[in-house]
């Protein structure tokens, strides 16, 4: 099967900005401007990343997929990023400018294109696919459609942006397939068309939620290129329609600049049963057991040792988090433990890796993913970063043997004097569950189920209402925006703050507030298809997790299953009678053991 691909080969600039510096504005409609008048003396790039776009993009779809195919009136050809000279293979005549900050992307694009030449190819091809980048002018299409006049067998496929191009439009009537980004009647009219859009791809009655607005090494030029030249590709290797659109998804979701996914990787992502999904989720929050939270980043780490006077080094580290792992009957308490990256890459004591030990404890290993907090500009309000290279990171996690995943957003609650909320404010909400929502869908694409975690701080100075309240509207976002990601809830986990007064509040919340307000707020705010929800601890002493735990339990039924997943709670025990002594190895295990015994039994 030969594909001739008629379309321009454009030069990719991007330029990561320095969020520090960066001028973005605001228009009527809310959306970002970038002001490009800036000097080089005030305004700087800390990144820069130079790409092929346009029909290159779709050739190296098409050639992933292992498909034949060629550019009409180009000398290029796709090369692996790594091979010398590949980047000489082709001078681009357009190039655009892609301008990327925290707050999103801008594009400076040519005024205008270049004509799109039609080159008769040497030999017959099966397609001709007039791509994206095409820029067709009267006389392209007449050289086109002379060509089909005298070869019959050779079937026209094309992406018509808006349907304003009329050489282009002359086209459709012959045209075996058809992609384009605007509905229309005119398109209406033609059997076989592919509508695209930025949230959605339909064909025909099947509509597959499809986002394509990743600013992180992905544009939304890029994305329309690589969806509409996945869902090409598929049908002609026989597809079916729903796996098509699974296969186009999965491609945007893990590209990146150097790559697009293969047949084989593509294969297995849509080979992935979303049952088997369901049923880690169900066994992570199975009756009686909880998770523990192992995933102490490096920083967090070692502020807890400097308190005991322990030095931070691999050895005490790995003695540490090993003290947990190899206590014994685990098993019997926790059905997964979240780990740090340092520690899914470690080996336990009989050489097994550290995932695989677990798992020969009929223990789930999962993986902290997010990257920690970054203030936004001119706020003290965080978001958590992450998301760039997430897809690739959670592919190797995947192949490790890590089946879940947990991504932590942190929202501090402040009040003025008359107890109006200051903080979280609506922008830091939104943008931290967009994220969370991200994840969550990429953690499900790579097969692993995500834990999403929006905590509020409990180190505040607020009463147990305003916790209420304002954890309610976070919940409430939340699962706004996993339902318009296409997150399957039942695969999803929520790990949650308890409803309590902020440390700092006079007035400290009893056991029996707690459970009550935590219970109503869950039971108002959190849909009933998930799969369920493990509380952190949150700064709370481990009798006091433990007790509010146990009080929480005492307003059932819930629609969902209710566990624990605890990191300090747990461990702190176990963590001063070790004191980075190992010859206190027993007393600790011993202490962690019994914070178990207690947690397990609060659920009861």
């Amino acid at each position: 099967m030969n594909i001739l691909i008629v379309g321009n080969i454009l030069k990719d600039v991007y330029l990561n900005l320095d969020s520090r510096t960066e001028a973005f504005e605001q228009d009527k409609h809310h959306v970002s401007w970038l002001n490009v008048s800036f000097n080089a003396s005030e305004h700087h790039y800390f990144n820069r990343h130079s790409s092929f776009g346009g029909a290159a993009i779709t050739l190296q779809v098409l050639e992933k997929l292992g498909l034949n195919s060629t550019v009409t009136g180009s000398d290029f050809r796709y090369v692996e990023h790594d091979q010398a000279d590949a980047h000489d293979l082709i001078t681009a005549r357009s190039h655009r400018y892609i301008l990327i900050s925290d707050d999103g992307v801008s594009y400076i694009t040519p005024s205008s294109f270049e004509p799109t030449p039609f080159t008769p190819p040497a030999n017959t091809p099966d397609y001709i696919y007039l791509d994206r980048s095409a820029f067709i002018t009267e006389q392209t299409a007449e050289q086109i459609t002379n060509y089909l006049d005298t070869h019959d067998t050779v079937k026209l496929i094309v992406y018509s942006k808006d349907g304003t191009n009329p050489h282009l439009n002359n086209l459709l009537g012959r045209a075996a397939l058809i992609f384009t980004e605007k509905k229309s009647t005119d398109m209406n009219t033609f059997d076989k068309t592919i509508f695209l859009s930025e949230t959605d791809i339909s064909y025909k009655n099947i509509t597959e939620p499809i986002t394509i607005d990743r600013v992180d090494k992905l544009t939304h030029l890029s994305a329309y290129s690589i969806t509409s030249a996945t869902v090409l590709g598929a049908f002609l290797l026989g597809k079916t329609v729903e796996d098509s659109l699974k296969m186009a998804r999965a491609n945007i979701e893990s590209a990146n600049l150097d790559s697009v996914l293969t047949l084989d990787e593509l294969n297995a992502i849509i080979a992935k049963p979303t049952e088997s999904l369901d049923l880690i989720a169900a066994s992570l929050v199975a009756p009686g057991k909880g998770i523990l939270a192992a995933d102490e980043s490096g920083g967090s780490i070692q502020k807890k040792f400097a308190e005991l006077n322990i030095e931070d080094t691999y050895e005490h580290r790995h003695d540490y988090r090993n003290l947990f792992f190899t206590t014994p009957n685990i098993e019997n308490y926790l059905t997964g433990i979240i780990l740090f990256d340092e520690t899914a890459r470690d080996f336990a004591d009989d050489g097994q890796s550290i995932p695989d030990y677990l798992i020969s404890k009929r223990i789930i290993p999962g993986i902290k993913v997010d990257q920690g907090l970054e203030k936004f500009e001119n706020s003290e309000e965080t978001y958590t970063k992450g998301l760039a290279d997430l897809p690739a990171r959670l592919r190797e996690y995947y192949g490790m043997g890590l089946r879940f995943a947990k991504w932590r957003a942190a929202f501090n609650l402040t009040l003025d004097d008359q107890g109006n909320i200051l903080t979280p404010t609506d922008h830091a909400i939104t943008e931290n569950c967009r994220i969370l929502a991200e994840y969550a869908r990429d953690c499900q694409y790579a097969g692993l189920v995500p834990i999403v975690e929006p905590e509020l701080v409990y180190d505040g100075n607020y009463p147990i209402e305003k916790n209420a309240e304002v954890t309610g509207h976070i919940l409430d976002i939340l699962f706004k925006e996993l339902a318009s990601h296409g997150v399957n809830l039942g695969a999803c986990i929520l790990k949650c703050n308890m409803i309590l007064a902020g440390k700092k509040y006079e007035k400290q919340s009893t056991p029996e507030e707690v459970g009550k307000f935590t219970a109503d707020t869950l039971k108002n705010h959190v849909p009933s298809e998930l799969a369920g929800i493990v509380f952190l601890s949150g700064g709370q002493t481990p009798e006091q997790a433990t007790d509010n735990l146990a009080a929480v339990i005492k307003n059932e039924p819930f629609p969902w299953p209710i566990t624990f997943s605890f990191a300090r709670a747990l461990q702190d025990p176990a963590l001063y009678a070790w004191s980075g002594n190992n010859t206190n190895a027993e007393p600790a295990r011993q202490a962690f053991f019994a914070r178990l015994e207690a947690n397990a039994k609060a659920l009861q």
